[in-house]
C-alpha cells in the first residue's frame, strides 16, 4: 500500500503559507512528523519537504526554524 503522507504534507505546508505568506518552525515539525509517523521518511515526502524549504524566505528564517531545517536536513540526507 502506497502512503499518501507525502499529500497532506503538502496541504499543510499550502496551509500555512496561505495564513501568513511564511511557515514557522511549529509548522514545520507538524509537517516533519507526519512524515515520520510511519517510522520512515520515504522520497515523495522528502520531495515535498525539499520543495516546502526552497519556498522559504531566507530572511523570515528565526533560530527556531534554522534549527528545525537543520535537523531537517540531517534526516533527509541520510534517507
Amino acid at each position: 500500500m502506497t502512503s499518501r503522507d507525502h499529500l497532506e504534507m503538502a496541504l499543510k505546508a499550502v496551509e500555512a503559507f496561505r495564513e501568513n505568506g511564511t511557515l514557522d518552525a511549529s509548522e514545520l515539525r507538524e509537517i516533519v512528523r507526519i512524515a515520520e509517523r510511519d517510522g520512515v521518511i520515504d522520497n515523495n515526502e522528502i520531495r515535498v519537504l525539499r520543495s516546502i524549504i526552497s519556498r522559504v524566505d531566507p530572511s523570515e528564517v528565526d533560530d527556531e526554524l534554522a534549527s528545525v531545517m537543520r535537523s531537517l536536513s540531517r534526516k533527509i540526507t541520510k534517507a
